[in-house]
Parts: structure tokens; C-alpha cells; sequence
């Protein structure tokens, strides 16, 4: 069932409460079981401790060059076997203080309401984020990073090594990003 709110719904509190549902935005009743488990395999340390302090993307991230560290939960480091030499890394993580039940949302930047499947707002059924973060060495159990955009203690879903030849895609759009730039003019970026 998909409610849409109206300006009185914009302090709700709930499963988007902390979030804030803005108006024009739509929650969902999410089903009673999710559908699948995961193991965290470590947690990731940042400097942010409030959703307000935190970068607003990985782009950002990297340009505050804040470093940040993982941590590995020990029966998962014999799984860093082979990083040595990497130089970025994906992280993919649980964004676990995000609600789950926005399928519709209002971008504080762009005040235009969009599906929550295009947008990368840590809001949404399965909260999974990922970071294509810079690694900058491996003690033992612990990664030193640049670049992941997210609440220290966010716990790590999964690591895999970032491949340039195949993980950058120059020519990528997102069509309502593209749309806003062309309505906007030449001065846009």
C-alpha cells in the first residue's frame, strides 16, 4: 500500500521519521520477513557520527580526502589475501540507520520528486550502499581507506578490487540529471 504525503506528514516519525519524510514524498508498508540474511563481515570508521557530517556521496568523500579505516572482523582477513597492491577497492555496506520504506523522494538539492531507484539516497528497501574508495595500505585486519560516505561503525557487507577497465563507464547519464542540465542551459554541471 503506498501513501503520499502531504506538508502534515513532514515530521513524522517511524520508519522514516529520523529521515524525514518531506513533502510529495511516498512510504510503503514493508512485508513482515525479509527475504534474505547477510553476514557483516567487518565495520567501517569514519570521522562522521551525524547524519548532517557526512559527505553527501563518495565524490565528495574523496575530495575531503578524510582518511577512514575498515575494519575486518578476523574469521573473514583471510579474505584480504591478494589486495596488497590494490589501489581502489568497492564497498559495499549496510546503511543501518536509513529507513527502508521510501519508494518516492525529494532530494533536498533538487526539490523534484523522484523514484527512489534513481537516486542514491541511502533510503531504501534494501539500504546497500557502495563506495569506490581509495586504499591506502593493509595492517593485519585493518584497511586504510579514502572515500566511503557513510556513519562511523556502518557495518561492510562485502570488498571487491575496483577494475578500471570494466568498472568505469565514462559515457554513463542518469536521464533526470540529463534533463535538469539541458533545461538549465550551458551553465549547468
Amino acid at each position: 500500500m503506498s501513501v503520499e504525503n502531504d506538508d502534515t506528514a513532514h515530521g513524522m516519525t517511524g520508519a522514516a521519521g529520523d529521515f524525514g519524510v518531506r513533502p510529495g514524498e511516498v512510504t510503503v508498508d514493508l512485508p513482515a520477513q525479509p527475504d534474505a540474511g547477510l553476514y557483516f563481515i567487518g565495520r567501517i570508521r569514519t570521522p562522521w557520527t551525524q547524519r548532517a557530517d557526512c559527505p553527501k556521496n563518495a565524490g565528495e568523500a574523496l575530495a575531503r580526502q578524510d582518511v577512514c579505516t575498515v575494519e575486518i572482523d578476523p574469521p573473514f582477513r583471510p579474505a584480504l589475501q591478494g589486495l596488497e597492491g590494490t589501489t581502489h577497492l568497492w564497498l559495499l555496506y549496510f546503511m543501518d540507520q536509513a529507513p527502508r520504506n521510501l519508494v518516492v523522494q525529494v532530494p533536498r538539492r533538487s526539490g523534484t520528486a523522484h523514484g527512489t531507484f534513481a537516486l542514491r539516497s541511502p533510503a531504501r528497501p534494501n539500504p546497500i550502499a557502495l563506495s569506490a574508495v581509495r586504499l591506502l595500505g593493509i595492517d593485519g585486519g585493518t584497511l586504510t581507506v579514502i572515500g566511503p560516505d557513510c556513519l562511523d561503525g556502518t557495518p561492510l557487507i562485502d570488498i571487491k578490487p575496483y577494475f578500471a577497465s570494466t568498472d568505469c563507464h565514462p559515457d554513463a547519464t542518469v536521464g533526470w540529471r540529463r534533463e535538469r542540465a539541458d533545461t538549465a542551459g550551458p551553465a549547468a554541471g
